[in-house]
Order: C-alpha cells, then sequence, then structure tokens
C-alpha cells in the first residue's frame, strides 16, 4: 500500500515544481514540458528535479518544502542535494551525468553494481556443494534479471565487466569442487561452446544435460521509449495506446526466443496466460529474476495442444511456456504413460 498512499499523497507535486506542459497545437507533441519549464521525474517517494540553475534548484526546494509540510511530510536532508549535471547523481540504481563531451549518459550506478557483484559472490559462496547443474539453474534468473533491467541504458560495457566477474567466481567454484585435477582438465570439463549461436568457448556448463550459463553481455541494449505526456494506465481514453505500447515491449530475449513469444502472440499454450504481464513489465532487478524463475523452453506436443482445445501448428515445436504448466505436462504425460 506505501506506494499508492504516497502517489495519493504527493499528487500535484509536478505542478508545485514548476512544471509546465505544452498545449499549443504548433508543439510537436502536446503534454511534453515547455522549454522553459522545469522538469521532475517521480517514483513513489523518489524524485529528480532538473533546474537551469542552482538558484532556481534551491528556490524549487524550498517551494516544495512549504508543498509538502501541510501533508505531514518533509525532505530527508542527508539525501536530499542540490547537484549540478556534471558531477552527477545516483537515481532508482541508475547514475545520471552529463560529460565533458556535452553528451548526457545514463549509466548503472556504481553502487548497484557494486550489490549485484556481492550478490553473485555470496550465492556461489553457498553452491560449493552443489554441482554445474544447481549453479545454473540458481545464477541465470539473477543475471538476467539485472540484465534486463538496465539493458535500456548505457550498460554495454557494464555487462562485459559483470560477465568477467561471474567467469572468476565459476572458475574459483570449479577449482574448489576439482582440487586434485590441472588447470586444463577444469577448464575443458566446465567450459565450452555450450551456446551454438554464440562463437564462444568459455561458456559454463553442464555436458550431462547440455545447460549452460547465460552472460550479461547477450542481453540487446533497448533504449527505453518515453510515455507520452502526462498519459495514464487508468484513464479510459487512452487503452488502446496503452495495449500497442504493452505489445512493442519484449523481455530480455535472444532473438530466437523473441521469434517464439512473437509466434506465441506472447501467450503460453499449455494455459492460454500471458508469458509477460500484461499490465507493465517488471519494475526491478529483482522482479525480472523472478520472472525468468517462473519461464521455460520446452518442446510441447501439438497432439496434446490439440486435445487441450488449442489448435497449434503440426508436429512438435519449442515453445516459451510457464514452468509450472510445463511441469503439469509433464505429470500428464507420465499419467497417461503408465496407464
Amino acid at each position: 500500500m506505501s506506494p499508492l498512499l504516497l502517489n495519493v499523497a504527493l499528487h500535484g507535486l509536478e505542478e508545485a515544481a514548476g512544471v509546465r506542459l505544452a498545449t499549443a497545437p504548433s508543439q510537436k507533441a502536446a503534454g511534453q514540458t515547455r522549454p522553459d519549464s522545469t522538469v521532475l521525474v517521480r517514483y513513489a517517494d523518489d524524485f529528480v528535479v532538473c533546474c537551469f540553475t542552482e538558484q532556481q534548484a534551491r528556490e524549487v526546494k524550498a517551494r516544495l518544502a512549504e508543498w509538502l509540510k501541510p501533508r505531514g511530510l518533509a525532505f530527508n536532508e542527508e539525501k536530499t542535494r542540490v547537484v549540478h549535471l556534471e558531477d552527477g547523481f545516483d537515481f532508482l540504481g541508475f547514475d545520471l551525468r552529463r560529460y565533458p563531451v556535452g553528451k548526457l549518459l545514463i549509466k548503472p550506478s556504481k553502487a548497484a553494481v557494486k550489490r549485484h557483484r556481492e550478490r553473485l559472490s555470496e550465492v556461489m559462496h553457498g553452491l560449493r556443494g552443489s554441482n554445474e547443474k544447481a549453479v545454473i539453474v540458481k545464477l541465470n534468473p539473477i543475471i538476467r534479471g539485472w540484465a534486463s533491467y538496465y539493458r535500456g541504458v548505457v550498460a554495454a560495457e557494464v555487462f562485459k565487466d559483470i560477465d568477467i566477474h561471474i567467469w572468476k567466481l565459476t572458475y574459483k567454484w570449479a577449482c574448489f569442487r576439482r582440487p586434485k585435477n590441472s588447470k586444463h582438465w577444469i577448464s575443458g570439463r566446465y567450459f565450452g561452446k555450450y551456446n551454438k549461436f554464440r562463437n564462444d568457448y568459455w561458456v559454463f556448463g553442464d555436458r550431462a544435460s547440455g545447460t549452460f550459463l547465460v552472460k550479461s553481455s547477450w542481453t540487446p541494449i533497448v533504449r527505453h521509449t518515453l510515455v507520452k505526456g502526462a498519459a495514464s494506465t487508468d484513464d479510459p481514453a487512452l487503452t488502446e495506446y496503452w495495449v500497442k505500447r504493452r505489445r512493442r515491449i519484449k523481455p530480455a530475449l535472444d532473438s530466437y526466443n523473441l521469434r517464439l513469444l512473437d509466434r506465441q502472440e506472447g501467450r503460453c499454450p499449455l494455459c492460454g496466460e500471458n508469458v509477460l504481464t500484461p499490465h507493465q513489465p517488471p519494475q526491478s532487478p529483482l522482479e525480472w529474476g523472478r520472472w525468468w524463475q517462473v519461464i521455460a523452453r520446452k518442446a510441447i506436443s501439438a497432439d496434446y495442444l490439440r486435445h487441450a482445445g488449442r489448435m497449434t501448428p503440426r508436429g512438435d515445436q519449442t515453445r516459451l511456456v510457464h514452468a509450472e504448466c510445463a511441469r503439469r505436462h509433464a505429470a500428464r504425460i507420465r499419467h497417461s504413460t503408465i496407464r
């Protein structure tokens, strides 16, 4: 309830900060901020106000403090500061900074990268007594979830650094598991070209099952598309706009899995529900990780789907399905075989 209550309490914060939207027909898009207006971006109780000068920023801060007082709210002075854009600032796990060349770049913040590296290290330390498959099952949702959250910003170099860190962790894990074997044997046993779509011979994998550990750098960078003006998901007049926007949102999948998702029209062929929530994509690395945990890629029998009332292309084809649906499907097959 906390985010909802904050949205109610802080309704009108933009107007109090002096944000003015363009409404004239001559503007390229109605709803955009005017060229001489401040800009406020808010997520629950975290917000950033962009101003033209330091004096203006301090005036806006004072005005907002007065606006918050009757609502029983106040700034956290330890976290609230006025900074120049060239000095940069962190917001929701992102670092925003204008570099000397005059270009504004948004990257994963150093604190967020540090937390991710520490989490990976902690998980790997707890998997020392496990086998390769357990490592892959545990780490893949974490890697994919974090990369999915940051794929909309300048994160390619960060993804490569994370991959190096993960390689060191897996190699250290392998050496711990096989202390008497040579490094050459360990490399040949646990690393190889497991991903047939990548010319990479240093992928950690399980030779018995063929499963492998994904890399953050395999996640394509896809720029975020801004929401138009003050468009709200609760506005009935904008239903079609949000439907079209959600259809364009693709999870961080490779081209092969994206084709599967398009062919399925974004739905699980076993239950008919959406593979990716129709309301909105996950809003944090943790939520993205949870989403990946409930998705599986299975070869589903077309005969079974026809029996369930879902017409599909001929033959057995690989499809993206919910992991729980896949388990139920496998149980039904085993039950019918035993009978």
